[in-house]
């Protein structure tokens, strides 16, 4: 009952017109950069924070806005993969495989009229675990201190490979850069200045916006400049996607399967919609076995890896929220907002800020059925995206940039500081290390030193007090289980790609 009145509550937030209006727009904004090739639900979402700053948006608005660009990119994602071949981004990548096919079959509305109910039922699902399974996380946690903290932060950089699918040592070289530019600043303790080469305007260290757009979105724009003319266009038909919606039916079971798969893997910290959908794809060419068809264009390729990814968004929500580590690249990027907004996510959050918490679960089953609403009879529009030229689109991306960095705090600093992520993130995507693992240290290092310190106080210096605990314990065997398992799936994973 107290779970109920608290959704209640929450429903009471999420249907305010304002909020109302930016679940909307926040849909209709995520699907179409989510359908464009190469953006993916990271940088679409950390290209939006700016513009939440700029409207001065509240927290709980923020939070709504950029939680519908998130579930908007995981449906549009799969526009491309069906239509062009090309994901856009991981997770999707599974949808490609018999997604392509379809649409080469002259089954493309039918492909994207399936995931489209594919894509609804995994989020619905992963809402629902939200609601039943986060606050029992959070009374868990509760038991939490400093030591077990840091225990848990352990665990987010030994499970890092899983949140970017790339070379697990890349990423660990990536997580050690961002862990190094979160150091610096004046040291809280000491007073130290580190790292700032006589520059003030780093003594309060770097801002986490700043450093995201900088990384993604200019990055992208690089990238694209750099390939533009090799960029490809659509040539498929698409087609009605009602039919999609009447095989949805004969896919049942694979949607369910799909779903509860992604959800799972998307609780894991660090796992990931990447597993969630790899999972539900394996699962289900396993269960089909000869009487399969996949890899041709079997409808339930596209199905169960839709559920799951979707599942997979919502699930990554949960370590996010009720313990303050992000499950996926983009969560992270959520969890930049609240901090950079003086909002700690973490059991206390459950307790101290309910209409926050609750009202963004209630705008994400209010998202869900507009996006439903949207993607089915508009998928048309949506994929005419794909048709825009990169030389209208680019432009815009680096003018909403700059206003969004600039208006953070009227510093040119800031916008120069911008600029030299978007050079870094340029480089590292050359050399093929990934991004995200830069912003989660630059994010979780600061927490992570602040623990340890807290502990070592508490202990007087003495070590043994970092894996004193059973909870200590059992989240260090848990981080060496999934550091394993992450490998595994990698290695599976690259005897999957064609």
């Amino acid at each position: 009952m107290e779970l109920l009145a608290f959704l209640a509550q929450g429903f009471a937030v999420a249907l305010e017109p304002q909020h109302l209006v930016l679940a909307l727009v926040g849909c209709a904004l995520g699907t179409l950069i989510g359908a464009l090739p190469g953006l993916g639900p990271v940088n679409g979402v950390a290209l939006m924070i700016p513009l939440t700053f700029n409207f001065s948006l509240s927290a709980t608005a923020a939070l709504i806005l950029l939680v519908s660009v998130y579930y908007g990119c995981m449906y549009g994602g799969r526009i491309s993969s069906i239509l062009l071949n090309i994901p856009g981004d991981e997770p999707a990548m599974m949808t490609t495989l018999d997604g392509f096919p379809m649409a080469r079959q002259g089954r493309g509305g039918e492909a994207l009229g399936l995931t489209g109910v594919a894509s609804f039922i995994g989020a619905l699902v992963a809402t629902i675990g939200l609601v039943l399974f986060a606050p029992v996380l959070v009374s868990f946690a509760i038991r939490f201190g400093p030591a077990e903290y840091f225990a848990l932060f352990v665990l987010a950089f030994a499970t890092i490979g899983g949140v970017t699918g790339g070379h697990l040592a890349k990423s660990f070289l990536a997580a050690c850069l961002g862990l190094l530019l979160g150091t610096v600043g004046i040291d809280a303790v000491s007073s130290v200045p580190r790292y700032t080469f006589g520059w003030y305007e780093l003594y309060d260290g770097i801002d986490f916006i700043v450093a995201l757009v900088g990384l993604f979105a200019i990055s992208e724009c690089l990238v694209f400049l750099e390939d533009s003319h090799q960029g490809r266009k659509p040539t498929m038909q698409l087609g009605s996607a009602m039919p999609g919606v009447r095989t949805a039916w004969h896919c049942r079971g694979s949607i369910g399967r799909g779903s509860v798969l992604g959800f799972i893997a998307g609780v894991l910290p660090g796992a990931g919609a990447a597993l969630g959908s790899f999972l539900a794809y394996t699962l289900e060419r396993r269960w089909a076995g000869a009487r399969g068809d996949f890899g041709n264009g079997d409808p339930r390729g596209v199905a169960a890896p839709e559920a799951g990814n979707n599942a997979a968004a919502g699930g990554a929500l949960i370590p996010m929220l009720s313990l303050g580590i992000p499950g996926s690249g983009t969560t992270a990027i959520l969890l930049a907002l609240l901090l950079s907004m003086n909002i700690t996510p973490g059991p206390l959050l459950f307790t101290n800020q309910p209409e926050l918490v609750w009202g963004l679960v209630a705008a994400l089953f209010i998202g869900n059925l507009m996006l439903l609403a949207l993607n089915i009879p508009l998928v048309g529009l949506f994929a005419r995206v794909l048709r825009a030229p990169g030389w209208f689109l680019m432009p815009m991306v680096v003018m909403i940039a700059f206003v969004g960095v600039y208006s953070l705090g009227n510093s040119a600093f800031d916008l120069y500081l911008m600029l030299a992520f978007g050079v870094l993130g340029y480089v590292l995507r050359k050399l093929e290390i990934p991004t995200v693992p830069v912003v989660l240290g630059l994010l979780l290092g600061g927490q992570m030193e602040y623990n340890l310190r807290r502990a070592m106080s508490i202990s007087g210096g003495d070590w043994s007090i970092i894996w004193n605990s059973g909870i200590s314990v059992g989240i260090y065997l848990f981080a060496i289980a999934l550091l394993v398992g992450g490998l595994l799936f990698h290695w599976l994973m690259r005897r999957q790609r064609p």
